[in-house]
């Protein structure tokens, strides 16, 4: 047995034990080899419109070009706040090429959640669909962003995207009205960034591996959201990490174009990590803008062969319980990835009937460009761990004490790799790390003979709601502003759809407090997964000697409430 890390004598014989990190000098260096390997292949697929590596390189010179020629120091933070849309790559690529960092935004958050992360980043600077611009609209004097990039859906797919930004705005009224036209934001339109830029020139920055790439807000456990700084060198170690992992299978596809399906949101750094492992291999991107319309999903899928499935157990339930899901062909399938958030034993066993390809299960963090541990690709059988470290990654398992526990014995779980964040931005790190540099996740685990994980729970009190962190302190701090509600508090019960639910226990004022006043504050004042989708009144809350919420007293009243 390798002593300390057992599960090396369990990878398959084409993974490596490790990976080189520095064998590109940036990320940037990384993206122009993908584009100079692949430039004719098609990259993307959305709506039906194809774009092409070549089309992804040139566009991102386009948007480097401009926003060198808007005269921003070296370093500067840009916001990208859109959903899968052809253009967000071509963004995001652009604003590393031109010596950024990309500091991308949940498109679906409300403008006090907007708010905090372009004030803790520092913005100046954002790429946002018009779609969402209503929230921007509510905050953005109380901003440092200075210039506006509006984009429509539909500006990179030519003809068929006007169809698209009619029948958005038009049909479907999914635009809601907004004014953003004070002349000190400047605002621009995406297709006139597109236009200038391809007219001015570029300047290539020198670039170094340690410098920023992406600022990834996560939650946090005062209630506010905190940005991880993701360098160059952790970005290019996860695309490493990833494509050594996938290797057992990968290396036997011989299809000349390979599709992965993303319907996972690029905002979130599992779909990011996974772009970057495309791009390594040439894939094509089936982008859903919309993976919550079932129907369209299921049509997307009928138009082309895909091979790689990434997604959240939610995802998966969801496309199960379509009865056209079933009449897809399925014979390209070959890897089924799950994670975000626990996947249940009777979805995998679902999917493996209804696919015939074995979901494998894996855990990963924001901190950690997503990358941590993962079951084998190969494995045609669910069995409920999280798998084993990957490639140059390296978990210990301590006690309350920081001493390493053994065998089959729970403990938070730390982590170590040059794919782990060197900390938050703007915060004292002091304690995000155990004192020999492993990275503490919080995360309660044990490790069997093999150097299998199982996750056994979170230290901390934090809910996982279809792959989404979401904290209740955040939620508790602005419930509390709902007039009538006394006190309030929140924990995570188990929801068969989304792996946990938001259930708020509430103190009214008086019966004028109903469910759903509660229920209307909650959707004008959170993002829609952050809501309570549960809501009891209580007369009074269990806290301790000092006044703390006991939030496991509650979570024992639910399951007392509910075993009657």
């Amino acid at each position: 047995m390798t002593e300390n890390k057992p599960w090396l004598d369990h990878y398959p014989g084409t993974v490596p034990k490790t990976i080189d990190p520095d064998k590109y000098d940036s990320l940037v260096e990384l993206y122009e080899e993908c584009f100079n390997r692949y430039r004719m292949h098609p990259m993307s697929i959305c709506m039906g419109v194809t774009h092409t590596y070549d089309d992804v390189d040139k566009a991102s010179l386009a948007v480097a070009a401009w926003l060198q020629a808007q005269g921003l120091p070296k370093g500067s933070l840009v916001a990208l706040m859109m959903p899968n849309v052809p253009q967000y790559l071509p963004i995001m690529i652009g604003i590393l090429r031109a010596g950024y960092v990309c500091t991308p935004i949940n498109p679906l958050y409300t403008g006090r959640e907007l708010r905090h992360q372009l004030n803790d980043s520092g913005a100046k600077i954002i790429f946002i669909v018009d779609n969402f611009a209503q929230a921007l609209e509510q905050v953005v004097d109380e901003t440092s962003i200075n210039r506006i990039v509006l984009s429509k859906m539909g500006d990179m797919m030519g003809l068929k995207g006007m169809l698209v930004n009619t029948m958005i705005r038009q049909v479907k009224r999914l635009v809601p009205k907004y004014k953003l036209n004070d002349p000190k934001h400047e605002v621009t339109k995406f297709s006139d960034v597109l236009k200038k830029g391809k007219a001015l020139p570029f300047q290539a920055p020198t670039m170094a591996s340690e410098q920023k790439a992406i600022l990834q807000y996560t939650g946090g456990t005062t209630g506010l959201s905190k940005g991880a700084v993701l360098t160059q060198r952790n970005i290019i170690a996860a695309a490493l990490q990833s494509e050594a992992w996938y290797r057992p299978v990968t290396s036997n596809m011989n299809e000349a174009y390979i599709n992965m399906v993303m319907a996972l949101p690029l905002y979130h750094i599992f779909a990011f990590m996974l772009s970057l492992l495309g791009m390594r291999s040439g894939y094509t991107f089936i982008l859903i803008p919309n993976p919550r319309d079932m129907p369209g999903f299921i049509k997307t899928l009928s138009k082309q062969p895909f091979h790689i499935f990434p997604a959240v157990n939610t995802l998966f339930k969801g496309l199960l319980d379509q009865p056209n899901f079933k009449q897809l062909d399925f014979s390209s399938l070959r890897i089924t990835q799950a994670g975000g958030m626990a996947a249940t034993e009777q979805t995998a066993a679902r999917w493996l009937e209804t696919t015939g390809c074995a979901m494998i299960e894996g855990w990963g963090m924001t901190e950690g460009v997503a990358v941590g541990t993962a079951n084998v690709v190969t494995d045609r059988k669910f069995n409920g761990t999280i798998g084993v470290p990957g490639p140059g990654v390296d978990i210990i398992v301590i006690d309350d004490k920081d001493e390493r526990v053994g065998v089959h014995q729970a403990g938070e779980m730390c982590i170590k790799g040059p794919n782990v964040t060197s900390g938050y931005f703007n915060h004292d790190n002091h304690e995000t790390f155990t004192k020999d540099g492993y990275f503490r996740t919080g995360d309660i685990v044990s490790m069997d003979e093999k150097g299998y994980f199982t996750l056994l729970d979170r230290k901390k009190d934090m809910i996982l709601v279809s792959g989404f962190n979401v904290f209740p302190n955040e939620i508790e701090s602005v419930m509390l502003d709902c007039d009538g509600i006394v006190d309030c508090a929140v924990i995570g019960i188990d929801d068969e759809r989304q792996g946990e639910a938001v259930k708020i226990y509430i103190v009214p004022a008086d019966s004028n407090v109903t469910a759903d006043v509660v229920k209307d504050f909650a959707l004008d004042n959170l993002t829609g997964y952050k809501c309570p989708r549960h809501i009891e009144f209580v007369s009074e809350l269990p806290k301790s000697n000092v006044g703390k919420v006991l939030r496991q007293k509650l979570r024992e009243k639910h399951l007392l409430d509910n075993a009657r």
